[in-house]
């Protein structure tokens, strides 16, 4: 679930260098953890949030498939 984060995130971005992705365990659920460069931001979320919703939902469905739970949370660059 992770490397298909890693894989959108890195496709949308201008600089793919500066993607970070982490994966937290938390119980029986994952979560995913993004971040990207400030000037990518914009990119990442899209207009009103569509292109991240479209990301989480393939990492629903994702974890469905390995029947656990996942989100995804977009942070600020550091």
């Amino acid at each position: 679930m992770k490397d298909l984060i890693e894989f959108i995130a890195r496709s949308l971005v201008d600089d793919p260098t500066q993607v970070e992705v982490s994966q937290v365990q938390r119980g029986s659920s994952v979560e995913i953890r993004l971040s990207v460069a400030k000037e990518d931001m914009g990119r990442v979320i899209g207009k009103h949030g569509r292109v991240a919703n479209a990301m989480r939902a393939l990492l629903r469905v994702s974890a469905a498939r390995e029947s656990t739970r996942a989100s995804l949370d977009i942070l600020e660059p550091r």
